[in-house]
């Protein structure tokens, strides 16, 4: 499995690109590691028509390819209805809304956290430790900025 951050940006990625075909109702599923689940995260939305639908596809493809990731396995693409793409780490459900009711994955993975796709989308917050905001705090010496001695003597010594 992939570091968390790597994977995060990877399915970011392929939000926007759902977005950026104006997919609608666009769900992340965050799967339990204990639950049987055979991947980290779902991605879902749906698309008004075929057409749309693919253009959906192509665009995650399409952007997630530009970052290096290639999809291990497709399905559905020519009938348009559930567009399926593997990442392994992720899979991307694309739906015709009709299909979507139908099979109502939402429902079937209950159990799944749900995420809004701006909560994954938000910056990963850093953590400062003592040493790097003692590096970050300066002081002053007539009038220059300088790290505190204690840094000054390590880097120097």
């Amino acid at each position: 499995m992939k570091k968390k951050n790597e994977l995060q940006v990877q399915v970011n990625e392929a939000i926007l690109a759902c977005q950026d075909k104006q997919a609608d109702n666009v769900t992340v599923l965050e799967l339990e590691k204990d639950s049987g689940a055979f991947t980290d995260y779902f991605v879902m939305c749906s698309g008004t028509n075929s057409r749309q639908i693919q253009a959906i596809a192509d665009a995650v493809d399409e952007r997630l390819e530009a970052l290096g990731l290639r999809v291990t396995h497709a399905e559905g693409y020519k009938q348009a209805e559930w567009v399926l793409l593997d990442y392994v780490d992720f899979v991307v459900h694309i739906f015709s809304e009709k299909a979507r009711q139908f099979y109502d994955l939402e429902r079937l993975w209950k159990s799944a956290k749900r995420l809004e796709p701006a909560e994954l989308m938000a910056k990963p917050k850093t953590r400062r430790t003592a040493a790097k905001a003692a590096v970050l705090k300066l002081s002053s010496v007539d009038g220059v900025a300088t790290a505190p001695k204690k840094v000054r003597k390590k880097r120097l010594g």
